[in-house]
């Protein structure tokens, strides 16, 4: 299952949680962005119950992209034990995030 964190939920969902959490930033207009999402959404099946994968919209959670410092987009940040472990700019292929998933674990 693919989450959607927000401001509301998201020291609930990411910073709380007891599994490692993969947050995709995006926005609904950026190309690349688009192109990520049925990975995401794939992966997010695939690592469910292991790693807890979602997005984050940007220009809905500003404060959040700020927090985080996400300036570009996509921005797949790595969250174990509430602090971001890891980043990776822009698209990417399924392989290659698969890669970084499983080195997560």
């Amino acid at each position: 299952m693919e989450y959607q964190f927000t401001s509301e939920n998201f020291d609930a969902e990411v910073l709380k949680s007891d599994i490692p959490v993969l947050v995709d930033f995006y926005a609904d207009w950026c190309g690349p962005c688009k192109m990520m999402a049925p990975v995401i959404e794939k992966l997010a099946g695939e690592y469910e119950g292991k790693i807890k994968i979602g997005k984050c919209n940007v220009d809905d959670n500003m404060d959040l992209a700020e927090t985080y410092r996400v300036t570009s987009i996509p921005n797949m940040q790595l969250f174990k034990g509430g602090k971001v472990s890891d980043s990776y700019i822009g698209a990417m292929s399924e392989s290659a995030l698969r890669e970084k998933l499983e080195a997560a674990q």
